[in-house]
């Protein structure tokens, strides 16, 4: 294990040279759950992740976890051709991204564990599908060869439900996290049973320090945050853009009330924006710019230079550091 270290598609890097992070967003992509909003183009792509460095951003976490069209080498790729570095996802998404017919449905927690484990230290397979046909598949390269690795585990759960099925993700994720010692997120319906999948997590010996519950703001309560932090887990703050579920302005004032209480060490930022008919290289908008250029300017009108720089670089620094 490299602990102290961030595993990026290029390598390993000491965490004060990511810079400014988005620690989420998805550049490939394919979900029956998002008919028509695939995201499948490298070109298309590169030249979003193009415009999200050209925003101010340095770093992001590519968030798309094994078995939803996710292409490490292209990853790989358009991090070396633009310069934004990529912490890629290995794990499991929430049960209806897959569908009841998808080959894991039968795969128990000690081989999902034994595939996220290899993800994060040996490498991503070129190619999730092969691994339903044959165990032995080549694994991703960059162009000088070197095995492309997750440096993140991810599971989602429903809303105010943990299925069977997500239940055996997080256990498996548990497993992979004592082994690798990489950061967990988890996908929450608007931040329901955010604490019981801290409890589950934590029965599992995973500490809520190396745990950032994604959608945090999709609940704009700032006492229910305030609580999650106050536990040591990361505020996934990535509902920007969104009016028809929570204006702007609102998760500006849940921001500034989550820092006043004490909690914005543990608040990181991202759009999630995740779909082609939302990014401008695919013919979409707002993009993935939209974070740095638009609310950015925002949030440090209400919060301040400090507050925003912990979110963008401190805090998902020290998350992002591999370790237990």
């Amino acid at each position: 294990m490299s602990a102290g270290l961030v595993r990026t598609v290029l390598g390993d890097v000491d965490p004060s040279s990511l810079g400014r992070v988005d620690y989420h967003e998805h550049l490939f992509q394919i979900s029956p759950l998002l008919p028509g909003d695939e995201l499948d183009d490298e070109d298309a792509s590169g030249s979003e992740a193009a415009l999200l460095k050209a925003s101010g951003f340095d770093s992001m976490v590519d968030a798309t976890p094994f078995g939803l069209g996710r292409d490490p080498e292209a990853v790989a790729r358009i991090s070396e051709g633009t310069g934004l570095g990529v912490v890629a996802t290995t794990g499991r998404h929430r049960e209806a991204h897959y569908g009841d017919d998808h080959p894991m449905q039968v795969w128990d927690a000690d081989r999902l564990a034994a595939l996220f484990t290899a993800d994060v230290t040996a490498g991503m397979a070129a190619d999730d599908a092969q691994l339903f046909e044959s165990p032995e598949v080549a694994v991703a390269r960059t162009r000088d060869g070197e095995a492309v690795r997750a440096g993140l585990l991810k599971a989602g759960v429903g809303y105010w439900s943990i299925s069977a099925f997500e239940r055996t993700t997080l256990e498996a994720l548990s497993t992979a996290h004592r082994n690798t010692g990489a950061p967990i997120m988890v996908h929450l319906e608007f931040c329901t049973a955010a604490h019981e999948v801290l409890d589950l997590l934590a029965a599992e010996g995973v500490a809520a320090e190396r745990v950032v519950l994604a959608h945090a703001d999709r609940d704009p309560d700032a006492g229910l945050h305030v609580s999650l932090a106050q536990r040591g887990a990361y505020l996934g703050y990535d509902g920007f853009a969104r009016p028809r579920t929570h204006s702007d302005a609102r998760l500006l004032e849940l921001t500034a009330a989550t820092v006043e209480a004490g909690a914005g060490d543990r608040i990181v930022l991202g759009g999630d924006v995740a779909r082609r008919t939302r990014y401008i290289a695919y013919g979409g908008m707002p993009g993935l710019s939209y974070l740095g250029e638009r609310y950015l300017p925002r949030l440090r009108s209400v919060v301040g230079d400090e507050a925003v720089d912990r979110m963008l670089v401190g805090n998902p620094a020290r998350l992002l550091t591999l370790g237990r």
